[in-house]
């Protein structure tokens, strides 16, 4: 990933993903591709570089992996909606050093385009990890856990969200339980403050990116754990 220091984004309206939204065809993208690494890729790498020597150490127990960049490029392969290009750049900086996919945790994952967020977690479970978030979830201790840390970071301004949500709770476990909202997730993350536009052209949106995902390392830890089995 690129060490050079982050100095914040092209500009606060993602002017060039409103662009590329126009513009759907690989002849403009290649005109104005350097628009787009220079304003946005690389200045995502560098922050995400940054923030992930920021909370290290908050990680104790897991080896946080390389910060990295998704490419803007979608996979179409099983989508009616065959847009070639994202518009936004996305990445993240994931706990160990596997090939990101649905079981991998984030301690901080990043879009800015269209749309601009920040997160933390592991969005959605495969049947083994999920099995073992609903057991710890339901477990009386293990649950009242992360019941407190959510507690604590609604109160902050976070929010909680995962890949698909059920609408009742799952089989095996009492419709009226106390987690029943947590048991009927599958995957768990918490969706960061608010970014303001005005601090993502400068090193402002990294101080608070830093702060939000310093708040989140004991939700991250505790998600990624009972997933993992510990």
């Amino acid at each position: 990933m690129p060490t050079d220091r982050f100095e914040g984004f092209a500009d606060r309206k993602g002017a060039f993903f409103a662009a590329l939204a126009k513009h759907q065809d690989r002849e403009w993208f290649a005109a104005h591709k350097a628009e787009y690494e220079e304003g946005w890729a690389k200045p995502l790498g560098a922050l995400l570089a940054e923030a992930r020597e920021a909370v290290d150490d908050l990680y104790p127990d897991f080896e946080l992996g390389d910060a990295k960049v998704f490419r803007i490029h979608r996979d179409v392969r099983f989508a009616a909606d065959k847009s070639p290009y994202k518009t936004h750049a996305g990445g993240l900086v994931p706990l160990g050093h596997a090939k990101v996919a649905l079981d991998v945790s984030a301690a901080l994952y990043v879009q800015v385009g269209k749309e601009s967020f920040a997160a933390a977690g592991m969005y959605g479970m495969g049947p083994e990890a999920l099995a073992r978030y609903r057991a710890a979830v339901a477990d009386e201790k293990r649950g009242k856990e992360i019941e407190k840390i959510v507690l604590g970071l609604v109160k902050k301004g976070f929010s909680l969200d995962s890949m698909e949500t059920l609408k009742k709770v799952p089989r095996g476990f009492e419709p009226d339980h106390p987690r029943a909202e947590l048991l009927k997730r599958k995957g768990l993350i918490v969706m960061f403050p608010k970014l303001e536009p005005a601090e993502l052209v400068s090193r402002k949106i990294l101080t608070t990116i830093v702060k939000h995902a310093k708040a989140a390392a004991p939700f991250v830890r505790w998600v990624a754990g009972v997933a993992e089995g510990r």
